[in-house]
């Protein structure tokens, strides 16, 4: 058995796909890890199937699907394939990994180590930043009505980048020790083969966002640990596949975003949280036509709005 499997989910990545695999593959010559790789094809309509087939034949498999199926299930159709959800997986590890990132070299050893030295930490993600160099926040506590407020009114920059806003401090990332978290940014999580036994796999219910942090609530919920890793560094090029239709991202975000808060908040507390949404949503709208910006994102605001005031 293989000590990691990784799965990597694209939709139209062909223009970057190609760095994701070649700086991954190199950093596991590097560090010497044996490792299976799938690709998992969410109906591309570009050459991206075609592209990784041929640049990167004999090292990384292509389980192509015959329609976008959104993140979720397309992982999940790869956790299934590569045995995850059978008594006998391809690894006893699994990177989930997302096709915008440049592995740097030590990054996927770092997560290991970190994951076979401690069995009661379930997940690990890695120290993100942007391609200039610049910080990411790679983790998060679970989403409260702080953080939703925070999405649509003015707060001072301390509170906005503070644990108000639900970030953890910078000075954690700048560190050698890994640190306890929430949740980690889907772009970079590695899993333990047991936590999938243990809380299935993604809720199918989300399309694209949110799934990862509901299934990282269950998973802590479980009483597994989630940690981030600030010596596995990872380049993080973000949005890179949802600015692609930028109108259906709004809404796939807000609709997602309403299931994670009525799955895991309370009553009255995903009542306040939708009014709070329609109220916050309201202002970006009018701020938006103002500026007569994109009809289609006005129109995505006025759907979000109305979803949040459902009863």
């Amino acid at each position: 058995m293989q000590p990691l499997a990784v799965i990597i989910v694209t939709w139209n990545a062909r223009n970057f796909i190609g760095d994701a695999l070649r700086s991954l593959l190199i950093d596991f010559a590097n560090s010497q890890i044996a490792a299976h790789v799938l690709v998992v094809d969410s109906a591309s309509s570009d050459t991206t199937v075609e592209f990784v087939e041929q640049e990167f034949v004999g090292t990384v498999e292509v389980l192509a699907l015959e329609e976008n199926v959104g993140f979720a299930r397309a992982n999940n159709a790869g956790l299934v394939h590569l045995g995850f959800t059978s008594d006998t997986p391809i690894a006893p590890f699994v990177l989930l990994l997302n096709p915008d990132t440049i592995t740097q070299q030590g990054a996927t050893a770092s997560l290991l180590s970190v994951m076979q030295s401690d069995k009661t930490i379930g997940m690990a993600g890695a120290n993100l930043t942007y391609e200039d160099g610049s910080f990411q926040h790679g983790a998060f506590a679970f989403p409260g009505l702080r953080q939703l407020y925070s999405e649509f009114f003015w707060l001072p920059g301390r509170l906005i980048e503070g644990r108000f806003n639900g970030r953890y401090p910078r000075y954690l990332y700048q560190g050698k020790q890994p640190f306890d978290v929430d949740f980690v940014l889907g772009a970079s999580m590695l899993l333990r083969a047991n936590v999938i036994a243990t809380t299935g796999m993604f809720d199918e219910q989300f399309f694209m966002y949110g799934e990862e942090v509901d299934w990282q609530w269950r998973i802590r919920k479980a009483g597994w640990r989630i940690v981030c890793v600030p010596t596995a560094h990872i380049v993080h090029l973000s949005g890179l596949g949802t600015s692609q239709v930028k109108a259906r991202s709004v809404r796939n975000l807000w609709e997602s975003r309403l299931r994670l808060y009525g799955k895991h908040y309370p009553r009255w507390k995903f009542i306040i949280a939708k009014r709070l949404l329609a109220w916050g949503m309201k202002r970006t709208l009018k701020r938006w036509q103002q500026q007569h910006g994109d009809p289609t994102i006005a129109e995505a605001y006025l759907y979000v709005i109305g979803l949040a005031s459902q009863p």
